[in-house]
């Protein structure tokens, strides 16, 4: 564990998981912020400025999808070396690759995995 708290933004329109996360969040220690849908994410990360550490992507969200999302912060280059999970229900072949071809770093299949959603937010916080 670092003793710097990091950012973790996620981008979830279902409550449950958004709760899940952050209880995970927390958990490690770590400053979690919030969007709902597409356009809240894109108001606080490229209109506010945000800048988290990493970040969560629901790919099933309402207004702008996920895969949508994660070309735009790609091609934004203040945004683009953060790294960027997809976390989704859809997992029939080839889904895995459209979040990565789209800019995800990596993909977290829902039902959220606990233990793995805590790997994975270790291996790209760790300093």
């Amino acid at each position: 564990m670092t003793d710097k708290r990091k950012k973790v933004f996620c981008i979830e329109d279902n409550p449950v998981n958004m709760l899940l996360v952050s209880r995970i969040v927390e958990a490690e220690g770590h400053e979690l912020v919030k969007a709902e849908d597409g356009p809240k994410a894109i108001k606080v990360l490229l209109e506010d400025g945000l800048v988290p550490d990493i970040i969560l992507l629901d790919i099933n969200l309402p207004g702008i999808d996920g895969l949508e999302l994660a070309r735009r912060f790609k091609a934004d280059e203040r945004v683009a070396p953060i790294p960027l999970i997809a976390t989704t229900a859809q997992v029939l072949v080839g889904d895995r690759e459209r979040c990565l071809e789209a800019g995800c770093d990596d993909y977290l299949p829902k039902p959220l995995d606990i233990r793995k959603l805590r790997e994975v937010m270790r291996s790209y916080l760790s300093d």
